[in-house]
């Protein structure tokens, strides 16, 4: 087979949890069948400069990298409503190709999968940004037409898909995300965690959040709840909330202010790549209070890393991670309190869900993601 990958989620700046995703499963993919041939497409204009370089990896793996001279965002806003063809920048020698975040352009050669990772511009479209909720609206209907199988990253997703548009109910494939465990592990090195706090700021015991500060991830809710856990200690854990600022995120920070929690809450917007794992591993119990996920992977990650995990009964959660964790409501900010309080206060607690955590992270990588994918693709082309 020669497969083609859109690498748009690849070459931004700052990588999404779709690149992520991406990554994972065709870096995966690439190691389980070297024969097979593979091609990695972007839009840029003049040479690509610093886009060719995050695709370096994949043309080390013998990818071959090819790059349409337009611009990808002038693309993607004409080809919502005129059908610039697609092969025409890209040629149609490919016998498939996958677009992983969520659109087909016209005129694509050969066999299409898009992956669509989640409903939550249908679900909560208050919580999307509104370029990404005209996008959804406009072409997602059309794109889901075009492609021959539709993959999702879980089976709530797959039932969230099939609510909003029955009609691609036998076009849609689960393929599960994954963990690198190379990346994600336990860090047991004590100074190793201290220089990592030293760096970021933290000055004590933290519960942890890491992830995008956007509305959908539920993090005022969980910021009322951590200041109720706080009354009437003397001595607490902070709260980290580390990860870059999405949209929306002023009522969070007003509700910090309102509660007077600046200096219990600390706001870290960047982890260096090699100071995550340790991050993770050093703190308490992991915190992901999110009200909609198409899969969840930071709450899989710090499992990962053998870090106890708090999260919601929302959406995929639950399906990730299973009864190995502490499961409470995304609107309830009692119930919120009371697993901050169990976690804080019970060390044998922590410890099994620690070892449960860990066992279960084990149950995805992306070498099965990419196993079942590729199946995915056989049945595209009907092999």
């Amino acid at each position: 087979m020669k497969i083609a990958f859109d690498a748009l989620p690849l070459i931004s700046e700052k990588m999404t949890g779709i690149g992520y995703c991406q990554a994972g499963q065709i870096q995966a993919l690439m190691a389980l069948h070297p024969e097979e041939q593979y091609v990695m497409q972007f839009f840029a204009t003049g040479d690509g400069g610093e886009k060719r370089k995050r695709l370096k990896l994949y043309e080390d793996a013998r990818a071959e990298i090819r790059q349409g001279m337009f611009s990808g965002y002038l693309y993607r806003m004409v080809s919502n409503f005129l059908p610039l063809p697609y092969n025409k920048f890209f040629g149609s020698d490919a016998d498939i190709t996958h677009f992983f975040n969520y659109i087909v352009p016209p005129k694509v050669s050969g066999k299409t999968v898009v992956t669509v990772h989640d409903m939550v511009y249908k679900t909560f479209p208050e919580t999307v940004r509104g370029r990404t909720r005209y996008m959804l609206e406009t072409g997602l209907k059309r794109s889901m037409k075009r492609a021959d199988l539709i993959v999702t990253d879980s089976e709530f997703s797959r039932t969230e898909i099939i609510k909003y548009f029955p009609q691609w109910e036998k076009k849609l494939r689960v393929v599960p995300c994954g963990v690198d465990r190379n990346r994600f592990h336990p860090v047991e090195d004590q100074i190793r965690i201290d220089e990592t706090k030293k760096l970021l700021g933290i000055d004590r015991d933290y519960f942890l959040y890491l992830g995008t500060l956007e509305p959908r991830k539920n993090l005022r809710r969980l910021a009322v709840a951590y200041n109720e856990f706080r009354k009437g200690k003397a001595e607490y854990p902070c709260l980290v909330l580390a990860g870059g600022k999405g949209w929306l995120n002023q009522e969070l920070m007003n509700t910090i202010k309102e509660l007077e929690l600046e200096s219990d809450i600390k706001m870290v917007s960047y982890v260096p790549e090699d100071h995550i794992c340790t991050l993770m591993s050093g703190a308490l119990s992991f915190v992901f209070p999110s009200i909609y996920e198409g899969f969840g992977m930071p709450p899989l990650e710090a499992m990962a890393c053998g870090v106890p995990v708090l999260t919601t009964h929302a959406a995929s959660l639950p399906e990730v991670v299973g009864d190995c964790a502490m499961i409470c409501s995304p609107y309830h900010t009692d119930e919120m309190t009371d697993c901050l309080e169990k976690l804080y206060l019970d060390s044998k607690l922590r410890h099994e869900l620690s070892v449960a955590g860990s066992k279960r992270a084990r149950l995805f990588s992306w070498e099965n993601a990419a196993a079942i994918l590729y199946d995915v693709y056989k049945e595209a082309l009907g092999v």
